[in-house]
Order: structure tokens, then C-alpha cells, then sequence
């Protein structure tokens, strides 16, 4: 009963791994404009089709294929902040919900046009073996793509700390017009939070697929991310590392013991009831403006 217990726990944190790269897409992009991504999932479904493309179709390996991916997903996230949401900088939130939520909607459609609606494995470019850890057996591609996504965060998290363009980012999240009197490009700030966050998502988008296959609907998965988001809170990074691995492991074993109807709505249930003691979530911080 407890190796069972065990099995399901280190599946289910490797399962918020995902979580976790697709909410620091969401945090960064808001941190750095306020503006909350509703097009994420998409951006990861079309970041996994393009792997699928270039590893398959032009039959790359599938090394060069991460990166043709890396490259076009961050070219992606820059167009559609150069060229949709540069447009909409000083409009209502509600207006920029909208349009985040537009260009999801074009991206899924677009998708299916191109590959179809049907579900496509990725290549096997993730060992099978199964990992034993004494008597506890963990799934190989599972526990590698945990792996490859933890390397992924580590790296963002240490670049947003330490390099020059994440304190630019983090100045800008605490006081735009102060950051740019003292001279930093708020919209260059603008972008790089767009491209970080399509990096994010192409990692994201690649665990996901790599695991359970891709399809247009595979943007729906970034839906739970929300609950990810909700118990951090926006303003916090490092909260969403812990959170997206706390929903991913409640979540399995919600479904493991009480069966996948609790699985749907339970976590969120969990969320709601943190945000009603605390309503900037468990690592958030309550935005104080003086006039």
C-alpha cells in the first residue's frame, strides 16, 4: 500500500512539472505587462506540433528538431506581442483577455487545419526503461521529461535572477514609469517576456506531447495550470515551482484513490478554499498603489 502510494506520488510530481513551465509562461508575461495569457496552451500545442514537424516530416533528429522548435516558438511569442498586444498597450483588461483569448483560438484552429484533429505520438526520443528505485517503479519517459523540464526551470529561474534583461523585467514588474526613467526599454521588456514565456512554452508544450501525444485540444491542458497560478499568485516565480508540482501530485492521487470524476474538480476546490483565506494566493502579494 505504500510503495502504491509512493508509484503514484513521484508520478504525479513529474506531472507538475509541466505545470510548472506553462505557469511561469503565464507569470512572466504578467509580471512584465499585466497581461494574463489566456493563448498559453495553445502557444504549447502548436510548440509540440512543430517538433512533431520537424523531427518526423523533415526527419531531423530529434536534438535539431528541440531547437528549429525553441527558435520558431520564440518567434511565435514575438510576433504576436509586436504585432497584437503592442497594439493594445493602455486598453481595458478585459480587452486584453479577449484578445489573448483570440489569438488561442486562431492558433487551435489554425492547428487543426494544417495537422488534423487527430492524436499524434511524438518519436521516441525519451528512453522507455522504466526507473527502479528499490521496489518502486517510476515510467521512463515520465521520469526523463520530469528531468528535461526541471533543467528547463532551474535554467529560467537563474536567468531571471541574475541576468540583466530579468532584473529589467523584475523592475519593471515593481514600478513601470520608475523603470523607465531610469532608462530601461519597458518595451524591449515587453518582448523579452513574450519570448521567455515561448521558450516556456515550447518545453511545456514538448513534455506534455511527449507523454500523452498531440492534438489541437492539447491547449485545453494549460486550463489547469489556472489552479497552479491561483494558489502561488501572480507575483510569484518560485510559488508557482512549488504549486505546480503540489496540484500535479494532488491531482494523481485524487485520481488514483478517488477515481477521475474527483480528479476534474477537487484541486480546484482545494484552491478556492487558500484563496478565500488568502486571496493573493499562498506566495502572492497584495499590490499596494498610492495616488
Amino acid at each position: 500500500m505504500l510503495r502504491q502510494f509512493i508509484e503514484f506520488s513521484i508520478i504525479g510530481i513529474a506531472s507538475g512539472g509541466m505545470y510548472v513551465l506553462s505557469a511561469l509562461g503565464f507569470v512572466i508575461i504578467f509580471k512584465a505587462t499585466r497581461v494574463f495569457n489566456f493563448a498559453m496552451g495553445e502557444m504549447m500545442m502548436v510548440s509540440a506540433f512543430l517538433f512533431l514537424t520537424a523531427s518526423k516530416t523533415f526527419g531531423l533528429h530529434w536534438g535539431l528538431a528541440l531547437l528549429a522548435t525553441l527558435g520558431l516558438s520564440a518567434v511565435l511569442a514575438f510576433l504576436m506581442e509586436r504585432f497584437v498586444l503592442r497594439r493594445m498597450i493602455g486598453r481595458p483588461v478585459v480587452v486584453l483577455v479577449m484578445v489573448t483569448l483570440g489569438l488561442g483560438s486562431i492558433l487551435r484552429g489554425l492547428a487543426g487545419l494544417i495537422w488534423g484533429h487527430e492524436i499524434f505520438q511524438l518519436p521516441d526520443f525519451l528512453p522507455r526503461a522504466p526507473i527502479f528505485m528499490g521496489d518502486v517503479l517510476i515510467p521512463g519517459k515520465l521520469a526523463w521529461s520530469f528531468l528535461g523540464v526541471a533543467v528547463i526551470a532551474v535554467g529560467f529561474i537563474a536567468y531571471y535572477r541574475y541576468s540583466r534583461a530579468g532584473i529589467a523585467i523584475r523592475a519593471t514588474s515593481a514600478d513601470l514609469v520608475t523603470a523607465e526613467v531610469l532608462g530601461i526599454n519597458v518595451r524591449g521588456v515587453f518582448t523579452m517576456a513574450w519570448v521567455l514565456a515561448g521558450l516556456l512554452a515550447a518545453g511545456a508544450g514538448i513534455a506534455a506531447a511527449s507523454v500523452n501525444g498531440v492534438s489541437p485540444q492539447l491547449g485545453f491542458v494549460a486550463l489547469n495550470v489556472l489552479a497552479v497560478i491561483m494558489l502561488a499568485g501572480l507575483s510569484s516565480v518560485g510559488g508557482v515551482v512549488i504549486a505546480g508540482i503540489f496540484i500535479g501530485w494532488l491531482e494523481t492521487i485524487v485520481g488514483a484513490y478517488l477515481g477521475a470524476s474527483w480528479q476534474s474538480f477537487l484541486p480546484y476546490v482545494v484552491v478556492l478554499a487558500v484563496m478565500l483565506i488568502k486571496p493573493n494566493g499562498l506566495f502572492g502579494e497584495a499590490r499596494v498603489e498610492r495616488i
